[in-house]
C-alpha cells in the first residue's frame, strides 16, 4: 500500500511532521493500526537499523528517524490500544550503578522500540535491585544492562546473581553491552547475550521475545 511505503520512506529521512500527518491520513483512510505500525513505522526503522549495522547511516540519522517514529506512534497509540495490538515483548534497560553514560543505552532503546518492543528506561546509575525488581513487577522478558566504565561492569554480575536469588532467572533473559564488555565477559557472569551494537541488541531482544 502506497501510503505505508511513504510513511517508511519519510521516517528513514527523519521527516517527523510528514510521518505524523501520513499516519493520521492512513488512520482516516481506514488502514488497520497494526499494518500502519508494522508496514510503515517498524519497516522504516528496520531499514535504518540495518543501515546502521553496515555503517551506511550514523547516530544522528538514527536519532532523527527515531524521533519521526515516536511522533507517528503518538498518533497511532490510542488506535493500537483500541484494536488490541500488544507489544511483542517487554524490556527494562539501564546504565549500571556508578555509570552515568547514556548515549549507547538510548540508541539501544530506540532500536528496540523500532522492533515493536515496549521498553522501560530506568536511566543511569541503576542498581542490581532496581533492574531485578522492575523486571519482576513489570513482567519484563529481558533485562538490558549497559556500562562504559570497566569499574562498573561488576554490577552486571550482581544482576545475574540477584535474578537467580529472587527466583526469576528462568523467566528473564539478561543482555549486556557497552564499550568494555565482550562475549567472554557475558559468558563469565552467566548472562544470556552480549550485543556489540544497538541494532544487534534489538535483533537479539526481538528474537528472545518470539
Amino acid at each position: 500500500m502506497e501510503i505505508l511505503s511513504e510513511i517508511s520512506a519519510f521516517l528513514q529521512k527523519g521527516r517527523a511532521k510528514n510521518v505524523k500527518q501520513l499516519v493520521q491520513d492512513a488512520i482516516d483512510q481506514g488502514v488497520a493500526p497494526d499494518r500502519i505500525l508494522n508496514e510503515g513505522l517498524l519497516a522504516g526503522m528496520g531499514i535504518i537499523g540495518d543501515k546502521f549495522k553496515k555503517n551506511e547511516v550514523f547516530v544522528p540519522e538514527v536519532l532523527v528517524a527515531a524521533r519521526a517514529m515516536n511522533m507517528g506512534l503518538a498518533v497511532l497509540k490510542p488506535h493500537l490500544m483500541n484494536s488490541g495490538v500488544k507489544a511483542v515483548g517487554k524490556v527494562c534497560i539501564g546504565t549500571v550503578q556508578g555509570d552515568l553514560h547514556d548515549i549507547g543505552k538510548n540508541l539501544v532503546k530506540m532500536m528496540m522500540e523500532g522492533k515493536g518492543l515496549e521498553v522501560i528506561d530506568l536511566g543511569v546509575d541503576v542498581s542490581a535491585e532496581t533492574f531485578v525488581n522492575t523486571a519482576k513487577e513489570q513482567g519484563c522478558q529481558i533485562i538490558c544492562c549497559s556500562a562504559l566504565l570497566t569499574t562498573t561492569m561488576d554490577v552486571m554480575a550482581q544482576v545475574v546473581k540477584l535474578a537467580e536469588e529472587t527466583g526469576i532467572r528462568d523467566q528473564v533473559k539478561i543482555m549486556v553491552g557497552g564499550a568494555p564488555v565482550n562475549d567472554d565477559f557475558c559468558k563469565l557472569i552467566g548472562a544470556d547475550c552480549y550485543a556489540p551494537d544497538a541494532a544487534s541488541a534489538a535483533d537479539a531482544a526481538a528474537a528472545f521475545c518470539q
